[in-house]
């Protein structure tokens, strides 16, 4: 059972408890006020009715969640607080001390509005703290803590866009409009990996680190750490899926397995293979582009060089310039599997930039 379902059956009960509080009230201060015998059902109907009308509120408060205990017990506290501050101040105060005892159905009074007043805030505060959008996580390291907007959207983040650090030049730009979520179950598979004895996996892992700590650099960014457990749950692809469900959030990967495994659960998820295969710069026959040559081609006198995005350029008469960047112009282009492969030749009066 979802996190979100749970959530709902716990406001139900409160409210349903909450209800029965406010007929069980109203039919007792009918009896405690003899005057009032006669109008007990009608006690009844106007405490059921402020009870509707206090759950009515409760409806209208949508957008607040919080989880866990702590929260719950913080929205108590303060409704106690609330109410506490409230019926301490002379509003509650007996107008005379002296006429205390001759006027024991106002005393009444006062003592069922106080408990009103009680029952109703820490009714409210504890539906606003399971309902709030802050979370209550603890600060740690290479995650700073910032408040949380209202209407951001969220990104769930694991650990193979960490690895892959691209990420990182993506928030840099600012076009990423998504709060970003780093589970922390992503985080600990991070530290295992980093003190992994195998030293590329080693590698990879404070590669990551390293990427987060410079996304907690960023001001602009709000990153966030979900201190969520999820039950029931042992690989770390369907912890991650079930969170960016209980969330509403997309799921920023470049894990083809997790992004087919979150298709299947009808999340939504951000590739960043796809996002640069859409940002790559469209060539055309005839077009002048600067490339370095790295290696000789296979052919005399070829040279090899790659664009920022993969592609092979094979220059005709490139050999020449090994460890140079020249002007070429392209002469054919070829789709291949990883991409494309692209034919050129060196302009006549491109030279060699290294010796600008």
């Amino acid at each position: 059972m979802s996190f979100s379902i749970l959530m709902s059956y716990s406001i139900r009960i409160i409210r349903i408890f909450f209800l029965i509080l406010c007929v069980c009230g109203s039919y007792l201060t009918a009896l405690v006020v003899p005057e009032w015998d006669d109008y007990r059902w009608r006690a009844v109907f106007i405490g059921s009715s402020i009870g509707v009308l206090v759950i009515l509120t409760d409806v209208l408060l949508k957008g607040f969640s919080l989880r866990g205990l702590s929260a719950i017990t913080f929205g108590l506290f303060v409704g106690w607080l609330g109410a506490f501050l409230i019926t301490t101040s002379p509003i509650f105060e007996f107008p005379f001390a002296s006429e205390r005892e001759s006027n024991v159905i106002l005393v009444q009074n006062l003592f069922l509005a106080r408990i009103a007043v009680f029952i109703i805030l820490m009714y409210l505060g504890a539906v606003v703290a399971l309902r709030g959008k802050d979370e209550f996580n603890l600060v740690i390291p290479y995650v700073r803590f910032v408040p949380h907007g209202v209407d951001v959207p969220l990104a769930v983040v694991d650990s193979s866009a960490l690895i892959d650090g691209r990420i990182v030049g993506i928030c840099e730009s600012k076009f990423l409009g998504h709060a970003l979520v780093i589970p922390r179950f992503v985080l600990n598979e991070l530290h295992r990996i980093a003190d992994s004895s195998d030293p590329k996996r080693r590698a990879r892992g404070r590669k990551g680190l390293e990427a987060l700590r410079e996304l907690r650099a960023m001001k602009h960014l709000d990153l966030r750490v979900d201190e969520s457990t999820v039950e029931d749950r042992d690989r770390v692809d369907a912890k991650l899926v079930f969170l960016a469900q209980s969330l509403k959030a997309k799921v920023l990967t470049t894990d083809f397995n997790l992004a087919q495994v979150a298709e299947f659960h009808h999340v939504e998820w951000l590739n960043i293979y796809n996002l640069e295969k859409s940002l790559r710069s469209e060539l055309v026959v005839g077009d002048s582009i600067e490339v370095e040559m790295v290696k000789e081609g296979r052919e005399a006198g070829q040279g090899i060089g790659y664009l920022s995005d993969g592609s092979m350029v094979v220059v005709s008469d490139g050999g020449q310039y090994l460890g140079s960047s020249i002007v070429v112009k392209v002469n054919s282009i070829l789709p291949s599997a990883g991409g494309r492969m692209v034919f050129a030749e060196a302009e006549p009066s491109g030279g060699d930039f290294n010796d600008l």
